[in-house]
């Protein structure tokens, strides 16, 4: 059954390269990375898959066991976009394979100077033969770096100026993961491709981490009364754990500026004192939402609005809530 559903997908993704991508990539010049482009197609039929599964299972889970009613669908609706935009790969793969070519040419020049430029894989002996073991050593390294990026988008006053708008939905859901300002998606995109290269992930090892990833987040953010027990919840992270990540309060203020910042692992949190364990699903969003603070509704609005709260956050103006 798996074999046949993957020659399946490997029949469509040839198809849809071979009549438009392909075409393109030729006129364009750009045979070298050719392999890239048929991974890309890839990326974007995963997308769509990924869409339909995660509808097919955690939309069920918010009708049975809700936190809160969705009463501004309308809000959710822009997540709904963002969702789109990311799980099609546009924004990470098009940053990693973009970082691709300079990467390349690094280890060109490197390799001319008789430098070999080391990867994990060069590093821990027998790794480059376990696949398995790689990628999950791949995993845990990204998850790592992801959650010093997110300490840094809440301790940095203009990087919170853009980062403010995922922690401004007061209606969560599966949907909300992919509500980011795009300006901070890019910073972050590239921050993660960057040492993903750095460590040798291939594009392919690279799609299939960014998968997981988001599919953990994507259930992380369910509108659902569902945790993972008091183990579970040390060992993953859970919708419980991280919506404590976006109560009002709690996600956004006190010495770290939040709690419970890891994305895939608590493991994070407990060892740097970030970790928060209250069994509660509280009120999401932001103090000063409830002073009348606008963040938008509409993509666009809140797109704007995320430029100039950059702008007064470097100007000097406060880009917290008071």
């Amino acid at each position: 059954m798996i074999e046949t559903l993957t020659q399946a997908f490997a029949a469509v993704q040839g198809w849809l390269f071979e009549s438009a991508v392909q075409p393109l990539v030729f006129h364009l010049g750009l045979m070298a990375y050719v392999e890239d482009a048929h991974v890309a197609v890839g990326t974007v039929m995963i997308g769509i898959i990924e869409i339909a599964v995660l509808y097919a299972l955690l939309k069920p889970l918010e009708a049975w066991r809700p936190i809160e009613p969705s009463q501004d669908r309308k809000a959710i609706r822009a997540d709904v976009i963002y969702t789109w935009l990311h799980r099609l790969g546009v924004l990470p793969l098009l940053v990693f394979l973009l970082l691709v070519i300079p990467m390349t040419e690094l280890d060109a020049w490197l390799r001319m100077n008789d430098i070999v430029r080391p990867n994990i894989e060069d590093l821990i002996p027998g790794l480059a033969r376990n696949s398995i073991g790689a990628f999950v050593i791949y995993v845990i390294v990204i998850d790592f770096v992801e959650y010093w990026l997110h300490r840094l988008q809440h301790r940095f006053h203009w990087w919170w100026a853009l980062h403010s708008l995922h922690h401004s939905q007061r209606q969560m859901s599966f949907w909300t993961d992919d509500r980011n300002h795009l300006l901070d998606d890019v910073l972050t995109a590239a921050a993660v491709a960057m040492v993903a290269l750095a460590i040798g992930v291939a594009s392919s090892q690279f799609v299939l981490i960014v998968v997981v990833t988001r599919m953990i987040e994507s259930l992380s953010h369910v509108n659902a009364r569902l945790h993972f027990g008091t183990i579970g919840d040390r060992l993953l992270v859970s919708p419980r754990y991280h919506r404590r990540h976006h109560a009002i309060g709690a996600g956004h203020e006190g010495v770290y500026r939040g709690v419970n910042f890891a994305t895939l692992f608590p493991l994070w949190d407990m060892l740097f004192r970030t970790a928060d364990f209250k069994p509660v699903f509280e009120p999401t969003g932001i103090r000063d939402q409830l002073q009348g603070r606008d963040y938008g509704v509409g993509f666009w609005r809140q797109q704007v609005l995320g430029v100039v709260r950059l702008k007064h956050a470097l100007l000097g103006r406060n880009a917290y809530p008071s």
